[in-house]
């Protein structure tokens, strides 16, 4: 026993009873990391920019500004709901 050694954990070769599979039934990964390109060893680089990719590449423009008019009407009725004065939006005539 060293003193500044550390110690070894134990392996063992143990396979479930009844797993049918391939590849290690204890390996925790997530649901979508096979659809991602920023998983995995690419580097800090590599990483960024494939998320500025994935980022700049978003094909659905549509959803993005559906959700901003309904951002902006909720928002709207929230101001008419607690008595926002909204005289200020429109000029005087």
């Amino acid at each position: 026993m060293g003193i500044f050694k550390t110690r070894q954990n134990k392996k063992y070769n143990y396979i479930p009873r009844h797993y049918q599979g391939e590849g290690n039934p204890f390996e925790i990964k997530h649901k979508f990391d096979e659809h991602r390109k920023t998983v995995g060893n690419v580097g800090l680089k590599g990483k960024f920019e494939n998320a500025w990719d994935d980022y700049k590449n978003t094909p659905d423009k549509t959803a993005n500004r559906r959700i901003l008019i309904i951002a902006a009407i909720l928002i709207f009725i929230f101001l008419l709901i607690i008595g926002f004065d909204l005289s200020i939006f429109f000029p005087k005539g």
